[in-house]
């Protein structure tokens, strides 16, 4: 559904305006144009910032902040990077484990939030969580505000601007071919322009393997959301583990790939950020990488 203030402010910058009337509100909006003119951020959080909030506080950036932005006092790397869409949970902290061992590029944390509620979706964690992960870590993270009315893609492509040099788009899927061939088809032209190729590094990995790994890193992690198909059986706040696993039942996917569960990895709990992500000891070998234009090829 698109925003009525949206079309508004696209009508204006054909126009070259300065500001527009919110048709919801009356109120007068600068546009993105009328704001460039300033020639910095007022550090107010504007809706149309074209400064990243770059004059707001990290608190007030995650807060009300309203453009993708950085969320942490550590910012991209000169060098080009593997930027991991991280949720906050099991899957794509196994994946943050998997590049460390391969150990090849410089990691960007990216995490998609609704601008309203600041609420990562399906994982139900608030985005001051996903901050806290990344601090504990030591790894940049940018956060980027989904809006109504606008596309995920172009959210993502706005957001990885700040990223100067991008080697890799690295997602944590494991084994719903659906899913990444969505990403194939929804991030081949992006990856294609940036010269990045899409990295899926537990792919295919088995489920033992995956939680003998979340067991090694020594971090907690709990349910953090539950869908109709595992109400009752799995509940929020419950630690995820290898017990919980060997319970579930009644057609439920032991890692809720199915969008049954979903988890909070707690790494600042039972690990120091290194051992979190530790490189040693033996871990997936699978994974599989895509070039941009479509082509495959093993990693």
């Amino acid at each position: 559904m698109s925003n009525p203030w949206r079309r508004a402010h696209r009508r204006a910058l054909k126009n070259g305006e300065s500001s527009y009337i919110d048709p919801q509100t009356g109120f007068h909006v600068f546009t993105e144009i009328g704001l460039a003119r300033r020639g910095c951020c007022c550090g107010s959080g504007c809706r149309h910032c074209p400064y990243q909030h770059e004059s707001m506080s990290l608190a007030d950036r995650a807060a009300r902040g309203k453009q993708p932005s950085w969320l942490t006092a550590d910012t991209a790397p000169a060098e080009p990077a593997d930027v991991l869409f991280w949720s906050g949970g099991k899957d794509s902290f196994l994946a943050l484990r998997a590049l460390h061992r391969e150990g090849l590029h410089p990691i960007v944390l990216l995490t998609t939030f609704y601008v309203a509620t600041r609420i990562v979706a399906h994982q139900e964690i608030h985005i001051d969580a996903v901050i806290r992960q990344a601090e504990h870590l030591g790894l940049p993270l940018l956060g980027v505000p989904l809006h109504p009315g606008e596309t995920y893609m172009d959210r993502i492509r706005a957001a990885c601007k700040l990223v100067p040099g991008i080697a890799r788009l690295v997602f944590g899927d494991l084994h719903l071919l659906h899913i990444r061939e969505w990403r194939g088809v929804a991030f081949r032209e992006f990856a294609a322009d940036r010269g990045a190729s899409l990295h899926f590094p537990v792919w295919g990995v088995p489920y033992d393997t995956l939680i003998t790994d979340l067991e090694a890193s020594g971090v907690t992690c709990e349910v953090s959301a539950v869908t109709e198909a595992a109400e009752g059986v799995v509940a929020v706040g419950e630690r995820f583990d290898r017990a919980m696993m060997a319970r579930l039942s009644g057609g439920i996917d032991p890692f809720g790939e199915n969008g049954e569960f979903h988890t909070l990895v707690k790494v600042w709990e039972g690990a120091g950020p290194q051992g979190a992500v530790a490189t040693t000891g033996a871990g997936p070998s699978h994974g599989t990488q895509c070039r941009g234009e479509g082509g495959s090829a093993a990693s």
